[in-house]
């Protein structure tokens, strides 16, 4: 089990991932990637299974290795763009009085998606965007490299120590404890590995994520596990 990790006295942050964390977007993506494969002739569920567990430029090696990745990626970005515009989005419950509730400056976005797409579906469900947002073009690596979360934690002024993840995917866990940051998770059924604490939505994280974020010392809840 994992103990978290001691913190100073100093001002804490809240680094958040996006989908599938803030905003519920799995119908969303499954379908950009079912069209994407039907453009191709590719079985749409071998496509998006792939897809859950890989990079765009990966995906395409493994499913359709014959074909220009530039032109694959182009057309996802196409489809990807056209949802923001077009899709439904919703943001999870507990999300915009989470966000709202903290102060600005002690909190950012880091996503293995776009900032541009991400400002979309915020406008579309009223979410705060903050002043910092790592994406995936911010940065030469992707999750699961702690380059992510410690390019937020630079940008913010904020010391490793100091910042708690949050998270619903391995690999973004993976980024965030890689960073030697405090790994909460959220949103899933069973905790991911190697995080400090789990919490089966969102909405029960609320009041503890603001307690960490205020210096105090946090609750534990029921829905919540904390690894120790």
């Amino acid at each position: 089990m994992i103990s978290e990790p001691n913190h100073s006295s100093a001002m804490r942050y809240v680094l958040f991932d996006v989908d599938g964390t803030l905003i519920d977007a799995v119908d969303n993506q499954r379908l950009v990637w079912r069209t994407w494969a039907a453009r191709y002739g590719l079985d749409p569920d071998e496509v998006y299974q792939v897809a859950l567990r890989t990079r765009p430029m990966e995906t395409f090696a493994q499913v359709a290795p014959v074909q220009d990745p530039r032109e694959c990626l182009a057309a996802l970005h196409e489809l990807e763009d056209e949802d923001v515009r077009s899709g439904t989005y919703t943001a999870f419950d507990g999300a915009s009085e989470l966000l709202n509730a903290l102060q600005p400056g002690a909190w950012a976005l880091v996503t293995s998606n776009y900032e541009h797409r991400v400002r979309g579906r915020f406008v579309r469900t009223g979410l705060p965007v903050p002043k910092v947002v790592v994406d995936a073009a911010a940065v030469a690596e992707g999750k699961p490299s702690p380059v992510p979360y410690l390019q937020a934690a630079a940008q913010l002024g904020a010391r490793p120590e100091d910042c708690l993840v949050i998270e619903d995917a391995p690999s973004g866990v993976q980024s965030g404890l890689r960073a030697e940051m405090t790994v909460w998770g959220v949103n899933t059924p069973v905790a991911v590995d190697g995080v400090h604490r789990h919490f089966a939505s969102l909405r029960e994280a609320v009041p503890d994520v603001l307690a960490f974020a205020s210096g105090s010392r946090p609750h534990r809840r029921k829905g919540s596990t904390t690894t120790e």
